[in-house]
């Protein structure tokens, strides 16, 4: 008989180390780590040790990725909780940039809206010039960038350089185009990568949206 007859003889024999009990103390089989022989029953326990191990593993990655989500949840709605308490629609773009920057340690946050505000709003910091192309790519982002700076004319509108970026469409609902974009940048290339999430992100886009949207003379059609 070859293993793999051996192997399915066992599988089809499930009683067999119940007849062949003293198996387990006489039969010796190498030792995963150390080199040396022991014993049927011995090797089952490492066995189950090492499965143990590696569950116990698992089940401490999940408790502290549940961890992390349960802060950034709190973070996010103590940030909500100071737009909605914000009453003057003039002064929401610093709160949403100011409340992102203190609340989420982001170290610098940048805000654009371009399309019909009030009159008075002209002078604005986040009113300031956005080129056709900027609004061209804001528009295509269907959901959050994250990742290096590859020289986005957005990273212009920050006070220091940065390597890493979220770049945030602002838009009405289901709204084709978008109406300004937030801007959540770091010095560090690391702050923002391809490979993170942007379940959190796309429910800041959400929320400054609706929170800045009352300042639009005319809100874009979802």
């Amino acid at each position: 008989m070859d293993a793999n007859e051996v192997a399915q003889y066992l599988k089809d024999n499930t009683d067999f180390f119940e007849r062949h009990a003293e198996l387990f103390s006489t039969m010796k089989v190498p030792h995963p780590h150390e080199g040396k022989a022991v014993s049927l029953a011995e090797r089952q326990v490492l066995a189950l040790r090492e499965r143990v191990r590696g569950m116990e593993l698992r089940v401490s990655e999940l408790v502290r990725a549940a961890s992390e989500n349960e802060h950034i949840s709190d973070r996010l709605l103590l940030w909500s909780r100071g737009l909605l308490k914000e009453r003057d629609p003039q002064a929401l773009p610093a709160a949403v940039a100011g409340g992102l920057g203190e609340i989420f340690s982001v170290p610098d946050v940048a805000l654009r809206i371009w399309a019909d505000t009030a009159p008075g709003d002209a002078e604005a910091p986040w009113r300031g010039e956005v080129s056709a192309d900027a609004r061209t790519f804001a528009n295509g982002l269907m959901s959050p960038y994250c990742g290096p700076n590859s020289g986005f004319e957005a990273s212009a509108w920050l006070e220091r350089e940065v390597r890493s970026l979220a770049l945030i469409p602002l838009r009405v609902g289901i709204a084709p185009e978008a109406f300004g974009l937030l801007v959540l940048a770091s010095p560090d290339a690391e702050r923002f990568t391809p490979s993170m999430g942007t379940t959190f992100l796309t429910r800041i886009g959400e929320l400054a949206s609706a929170s800045l949207s009352r300042l639009l003379t005319e809100a874009p059609r979802a």
